[in-house]
């Protein structure tokens, strides 16, 4: 079963602020990651030091988002070197 995508405003922005390909590539994987999660495996990884949150590899961006099994909530999309900060 699928889960429920939710995004937070961060998010929302700066996926409308970067370029269609890119922004579409990414939510591509935003939903492959909510229907399929073990299909990403090798591109999720736990954050040390933030309880609960997790970053999606997606080329030179990162997605960091939680998830309790229920609704997947975005919280940032961000170039690979800011997403940490």
């Amino acid at each position: 079963m699928a889960r429920r995508i939710a995004y937070s405003r961060e998010a929302v922005r700066t996926l409308a602020r970067i370029d269609r390909a890119t922004a579409k590539r990414i939510r591509g994987k935003i939903s492959q990651l909510a229907s399929d999660p073990r299909a990403l495996a090798n591109n999720v990884k736990a954050l040390k030091g933030s309880e609960g949150l997790t970053r999606l590899r997606v080329g030179d961006w990162r997605v960091i988002y939680t998830d309790d099994l229920v609704v997947l909530l975005i919280l940032k999309v961000a170039p690979r070197g800011s997403a940490y900060e």
